[in-house]
């Protein structure tokens, strides 16, 4: 029999057949925490008895990765994989595989229901009403405007057409993609600083690179145009969030709506806290039942392959 730890709770949250799988193929799921990450000192404890690993958004570094002998598999249990070191796995021959697409159309809905959140002030209006208050809040109705999208995969595609469906322009960027890719998703292919400067609304959806500064630094956050709102449900690390937080406070940006942080749980020195027009949620765009389900097959299914000696199906390094 095999062990398979698992350090995210939310594995299996709403499904039990990722589960299953790992039992019926003797590959001994074992969760410690049931309502919280591992601690990574815990991982470092327990990972020398696991034949696999199924991670959330935990840092898998070369030291976790050499307190485990037996390891044969790492499984991240959504779909960036950027917290996991691919070179110190490829290194010690550890495949790692992800669920990529299980949760694209949970992440689509909740940014587009974070821009629609945002622009009319949902969220404010929920909280003075209920402290007793009835503010009669405007805001900018989104058609006619432009959506600006870096990164334009599996979610950035279904974004575009949320926004195409409410009269919007899109704008694309994606450094991966070449411009007929773009046009093709109906969507009008442009160069980063260029996008930053014409939209009205930006919303990323790139991968993280640990190891780079922020895509949006000072300047570029400082070249948006005049009252955009900035969307982040893909990485913190994308956002000089300390300049961001500046450029709301002067009043030069209209607002900042993300999912997403530098450090996670949201620090609580972090000068988003306090700025002015945001409106911050607990990196949950993917909690779905439907993604969650999909998700975890997905990752459970890959695990048993390659402790049966298969190759997986969806390997990231």
């Amino acid at each position: 029999m095999t062990t398979t730890l698992i350090t995210t709770p939310t594995f299996a949250r709403h499904s039990s057949e990722p589960w299953d799988i790992l039992l019926r193929a003797d590959a001994g799921p074992l969760r410690p925490e049931e309502n919280a990450a591992l601690p990574h000192g815990e991982l470092l404890e327990r990972i020398g008895e696991a034949d696999a690993l199924i991670v959330g958004m935990d840092p898998i570094t070369a030291d976790v990765m050499d307190a485990a002998p037996r390891l044969k598999v790492i499984a991240k249990h959504g779909v960036g994989t950027d917290t996991i070191d691919l070179d110190a796995a490829r290194r010690r021959d550890i495949p790692v595989v992800f669920a990529p697409g299980s949760n694209s159309r949970a992440v689509a809905e909740y940014t587009f229901g974070l821009i629609l959140s945002a622009r009319r002030s949902i969220t404010a209006s929920h909280q003075a009403v209920a402290d007793g208050g009835w503010p009669k809040i405007f805001g900018p109705e989104l058609a006619g405007q432009t959506l600006g999208i870096i990164g334009l995969g599996r979610i950035g595609r279904l974004l575009a057409g949320y926004a195409r469906a409410f009269g919007m322009t899109v704008l694309a960027h994606d450094p991966h993609l070449d411009p007929a890719a773009v046009e093709r998703e109906n969507a009008t292919p442009v160069g980063l600083d260029d996008l930053l400067v014409r939209s009205d609304v930006v919303s990323l959806h790139l991968p993280g690179d640990p190891t780079a500064g922020p895509l949006l630094d000072h300047a570029r956050l400082s070249s948006m145009k005049s009252g955009a709102l900035l969307v982040n449900a893909a990485r913190g690390g994308l956002v000089d969030e300390h300049t961001l937080a500046g450029l709301l406070h002067s009043g030069r940006l209209g607002g900042a709506a993300f999912d997403a942080y530098a450090v996670e749980p949201l620090d609580g020195a972090s000068p988003l806290r306090t700025a002015p027009r945001t409106l911050l949620t607990s990196h949950m765009a993917a909690c779905t039942p439907q993604a969650n389900h999909a998700m975890g097959v997905q990752v459970a299914q890959d695990v048993v392959r390659v402790l049966t000696g298969q190759p997986p199906v969806h390997r990231a390094d």
